[in-house]
Formats: C-alpha cells, structure tokens, sequence
C-alpha cells in the first residue's frame, strides 16, 4: 500500500509502498479513501512534541472500507463503510 511515512522529525514526509497490515484478533482491515491530517499530526512532523516512535505514518481520521472484518468480533462486516475519528 502507499503510506505517506515520518523518518525524521523536522524533515518532509517520504512517499513509500508498504506491506498491507495483517489484522490480529479483535482488529479490522480497512482500505481507506482518505486521511485527515490534523495540527497535532504536524506538530510530531514539525518536532514540536517529543519523538514519537520511528517510522509514523501520521493521521488518524479516516474514511474507509472494512476489507477484512474476519478478526473482528464486532459489529463491523467486510464491505462497510466506516468512519474512524481520533
């Protein structure tokens, strides 16, 4: 998948293919159609916070579809749309 990655705080953003995630128990697999970037995400970018731990893929609101609901034990099935916020 493409990420937009951190390496180094204070440096831009890297474009970079990574592997697809691969959920654990409890957890869902979403494509998402997009990513919110938020102050707090560009003040980890900026350097303004302490190091977080190195590489981030920074962002946290999203819009996506559930692709692989088969870990969950939720209410969530392969194929919904969802919304996830902070």
């Amino acid at each position: 998948m493409r990420a937009m990655i951190l390496e180094k705080q204070g440096k831009p953003l890297k474009t970079a293919d990574v592997p697809v995630p691969v959920p654990s128990n409890g957890q869902l697999l979403l494509k998402v159609h997009a990513c919110g970037v938020c102050r707090t995400d560009l003040h980890v970018v900026d350097g303004d916070l302490n190091e977080p731990k190195l590489p981030l893929i920074p962002g946290h609101q999203i819009v996506a579809t559930v692709v692989d609901s088969s870990k969950s034990k939720g209410k969530f099935q392969t194929g919904d749309k969802v919304g996830v916020p902070w």
